[in-house]
């Protein structure tokens, strides 16, 4: 006779659907991600359309009309750093991800799932804040003194570029577990790279790592990928050096998610 215990409670086997379900009800149900969007969309539309009130039909006759959405992006990236940093550190600051685990103890099953659904979340949201932005102001300045400049490539390219570095904040909090130290981290890769250029060019020795600095960061990534700036390209070759840089860091976060203990 076997004394094997049977659970009266009916068991089902879980696999992504049920991690990507799960994500999708932890970020919707918190504040911090109504907060950090719904700021991220009033910096995005609201100085985007003041830009476009400011500006005449003769103003995009070889620009974009979602140039006004560029001047809100850059100060809204910050928005999609913090939330990226809190959909995954903060379950370690209350301890929730010890719940998280034991629920789902494949560990790699809910990182994928977080950065899925955030990925998801933040690129809609800011594709769409963008394209809002650019259609808005092509019904305010389209006409015989505008240009017919294709503005489609810049909504895309725009929302995937600070959907990424949402992303990396993602990585970052993983691996290092702590909201703040997250946030400074990745502010300081931010903004660092677009401050000590000023200084970097000064001297000859280092003018050429000044140069790639200046041409690489996020400010000056996000203004090539909006034609603002088009002498040295279109944005894309910054576009592919975050993708390698978020991938190599989502990389680093699934290798130290299955070496730590929570």
């Amino acid at each position: 006779m076997s004394n094997a215990y049977t659970s009266p409670i009916p068991v089902k086997k879980t696999h992504i659907g049920n991690a990507l379900a799960s994500e999708w009800t932890k970020i919707k149900s918190v504040r911090s991600t109504m907060w950090t969007l719904g700021v991220f969309l009033l910096l995005v539309i609201g100085i985007g359309l003041l830009v476009a009130a400011q500006t005449e039909p003769r103003d995009y006759l070889d620009v974009p009309f979602t140039i006004p959405a560029f001047f809100g992006l850059v100060l809204g990236q910050i928005c999609l750093i913090t939330l990226g940093v809190l959909v995954t550190s903060s379950e370690y600051g209350t301890g929730m991800i010890r719940t998280t685990f034991t629920a789902s103890p494949q560990r790699y099953r809910v990182l994928a799932a977080k950065i899925v659904v955030f990925f998801v979340i933040a690129f809609v949201v800011s594709a769409a804040s963008i394209f809002l932005v650019g259609a808005m102001t092509s019904g305010m300045h389209s006409g015989s003194e505008a240009g017919d400049v294709a503005w489609g490539g810049t909504v895309l390219k725009g929302g995937l570029y600070v959907s990424l570095l949402g992303v990396l904040a993602l990585a970052v909090g993983s691996m290092l577990r702590h909201s703040a130290g997250a946030i400074t981290a990745m502010l300081g890769l931010v903004l660092v790279p677009a401050i000590l250029p000023a200084f970097l060019l000064i001297s000859e020795s280092t003018r050429s790592v000044g140069e790639k600095m200046m041409d690489y960061n996020a400010p000056n990534s996000l203004a090539k990928i909006f034609q603002i700036d088009t002498g040295s390209g279109n944005g894309n070759s910054q576009l592919v050096l975050l993708i390698v840089v978020t991938l190599a860091a989502i990389v680093g976060a699934f290798a130290l998610l299955e070496k730590r203990d929570v």
